[in-house]
């Protein structure tokens, strides 16, 4: 409902949570590590105005303020290093600092081309997926029921939804169009031919002949005092109605005996007749043009007949209501025979090494077909996206991640510096 706060799971706030968290302990990891980094820059100044002070009446005490004082230069300079990273060093505007933030699309555009020659190329993609037996996990995978049912359900939705995006009135032109185009490329006379030859073969036209007759018997039977009114209607006024009983009466029950006569007896002069005309016919649609001109002519009123159209239009909606049916009904025929079809595959893919070869083939043929077509487009994504980021915040971002380590190399340029300022002023005293 409109108004309503959008469901949100409980894996997406504990997500959201372990996030923000790891962003907060970053942060208090990295102002650690500066205050760290600034305490050993103190201790040097510290250690470097009392060595200097005291140096006059200690003289040993040159070696600690060359330490000291070489220490501080070590930790100013590579203060001044890192954080010419991420911002300008107090404020002033030096040029070729703040590297990331007045550099960042650079930077994107070369990370871009970093991935795309070094990660996405052909041989890297080959060989990390040659050394993976990826038919035989997904085969075992697939072998699973549960997992079956899951590609089932994944599959039905797939079909269900394909389904639905289709449009029913070009469905039904297409099914009708190709029902019509099929039918119209059979000819109508051989077909019935060899139907008719066939039936006469077995002797079907005698039975449904023997049907029809019955048939034809029942309605008459049904509409018995419909026929006895309309011979009312057309015998003359000055008939006795008693007279046009006897005569009904006597006609009704002489065509219900030959029709029942002509339907109990095989033999019956009317079906030796039936069979000749039957015959004649199968003769006439294999060999007599006229025939098979009258054969397409009805082929062609029956295509046009409203029922017909109405039927073929049909035959869609009767389709996709059984998809839709079947595809959501989990217990369905057709989703145990998906179910059963992908148990089947994974079974055969797990245990046959040569389909194995064949699918781990076509995997990192496709892989990498797929690389080599977007590399380009994958290093263009990076590019750009890195590109929308905002200065500052992505100097943030990049910050707590790299920042803590950063900050040892201030403490380690404090130490080396140091021990460089010693050994220069041990060497320096020496050659003096």
């Amino acid at each position: 409902m409109r108004g309503e706060a959008p469901e949100v799971t409980e894996s997406a706030l504990t997500g959201t949570a372990v996030a923000a968290g790891d962003e907060a302990q970053r942060g208090r990891d990295l102002a650690r590590m500066k205050r760290t980094a600034t305490g050993f820059l103190v201790a040097a100044t510290v250690v470097f105005v009392v060595a200097r002070v005291l140096e006059a009446d200690h003289g040993w005490l040159g070696y600690v303020r060359a330490t000291a004082e070489a220490a501080m230069v070590g930790a100013l300079a590579d203060w001044f290093a890192v954080t010419a990273l991420f911002r300008y060093p107090l404020g002033l505007r030096i040029p070729h600092t703040a590297i990331i933030p007045n550099r960042k699309d650079d930077i994107g555009r070369g990370l871009g081309t970093f991935v795309q020659q070094n990660f996405l190329t052909r041989e890297v993609v080959a060989e990390k997926l040659s050394g993976t037996p990826i038919a035989v996990r997904l085969g075992g995978w697939l072998a699973r029921p549960a997992n079956a049912a899951r590609v089932g359900e994944q599959l039905a939705t797939v079909v269900r939804t394909a389904v639905e995006a289709l449009r029913d009135d070009e469905v039904q032109d297409a099914i009708e169009t190709a029902i019509a185009r099929k039918v119209r490329a059979t000819p109508a006379a051989p077909l019935l031919s060899r139907g008719l030859d066939i039936a006469i073969a077995d002797g079907r036209h005698q039975e449904l002949f023997g049907v029809a007759l019955r048939k034809v018997g029942e309605t008459l039977e049904a509409n018995r005092d419909a026929l006895r009114r309309r011979l009312g209607m057309e015998s003359p006024w000055w008939v006795p109605e008693t007279l046009d009983d006897r005569v009904f009466a006597k006609l009704f029950e002489g065509v219900q005996r030959l029709l029942a006569d002509v339907a109990a007896d095989p033999h019956h002069e009317l079906r030796a007749h039936f069979d000749e005309r039957v015959q004649t016919l199968a003769a006439d649609l294999k060999t007599s043009p006229a025939m098979r001109v009258r054969a397409e002519e009805l082929k062609e009123e029956l295509l046009g007949h409203p029922s017909v159209r109405a039927w073929s239009g049909g035959v869609w909606a009767d389709l996709k209501q059984a998809l839709l049916d079947r595809t959501a009904d989990p217990s369905s025929e057709l989703r145990r025979r998906i179910e059963a079809g992908v148990v089947g595959f994974g079974e055969r893919l797990r245990d046959d090494p040569s389909l194995q070869r064949k699918v781990d083939d076509w995997i990192t043929s496709a892989a990498v077909e797929m690389v080599e077509q977007s590399r380009g487009e994958i290093g263009d994504l990076i590019a750009t996206t890195v590109e929308r980021w905002d200065p500052d915040e992505s100097t943030r971002r990049i910050e707590l991640q790299v920042g803590r380590d950063l900050q040892f190399i201030r403490i380690n340029g404090t130490i080396v510096g140091g021990l460089a300022g010693l050994v220069i002023h041990t060497v320096s005293q020496l050659l003096l």
